[in-house]
């Protein structure tokens, strides 16, 4: 998880100063984040993610009030990260991406990348669905922003007319979308893993396959 120790003004996580004590925060942050890739969260020993960067516990809960409040900013962490990487959708290299097809690989390219970033931290959020909706709440809501920012920008590409079909169509094109990644987080049923290049290949071009059919209808 690329981080920066300057940017750590989370929620329920203690402000540090020092700058040694931010790079501890960081180094806690990302190793949590690279060992929720094979382990669930309850899983996840603090003793364990100490001793692999070197801190103490007591150090741990100087930073963070509890494994909650820990797992909460991992979470804010990838909402932030996923915030940002909106903004790439409608900006300039986007923009050069004029035909349909390009427009398709470079939007599901961006959401695929996001989630392997962050593949550990999603799933533990979609196993905490049930008994923690909260810590789902965000990345649905980053889901319908996704959608609706990149439906002004697929509709010009599919021609005039029809616009409310049109738009019904991206939204379930997404959802096929986000709805596969999530099944391959959480379930991994293959054929196709999230890690798998050819998913993000094929995502596309079913994508622009449901686009093409509905410009066609």
């Amino acid at each position: 998880m690329p981080l920066q120790s300057a940017k750590l003004d989370l929620p329920g996580v203690t402000p540090s100063r020092q700058k040694r004590s931010r790079e501890t925060t960081l180094a806690l942050l990302q190793a949590g984040a690279e060992m929720l890739r094979t382990r669930s969260l309850a899983e996840l020993s603090i003793e364990a993610l100490c001793a692999k960067v070197g801190a103490t516990v007591g150090a741990f809960y100087s930073r963070f009030k509890s494994k909650d409040a820990y797992f909460n900013a991992l979470t804010e962490l990838a909402a932030r990260d996923g915030e940002r990487r909106l903004l790439e959708i409608g900006g300039p290299r986007a923009r050069q991406a004029a035909r349909l097809e390009e427009l398709c690989g470079f939007i599901v390219s961006g959401i695929v990348a996001w989630m392997r970033t962050h593949e550990g931290v999603l799933r533990a959020a979609l196993q905490h669905h049930e008994t923690r909706p909260d810590k789902w709440t965000t990345f649905k809501a980053l889901a319908r922003a996704t959608t609706e920012r990149a439906t002004p920008l697929l509709l010009p590409a599919m021609g005039k007319g029809r616009k409310a079909a049109k738009t019904r169509t991206i939204a379930f094109g997404f959802q096929v979308v986000l709805g596969t990644l999530v099944n391959a987080i959480l379930n991994d049923p293959g054929p196709l893993s999230l890690r798998d290049k050819e998913m993000e290949k094929r995502l596309a071009n079913c994508l622009l396959l449901m686009l093409e059919a509905e410009m066609e209808s």
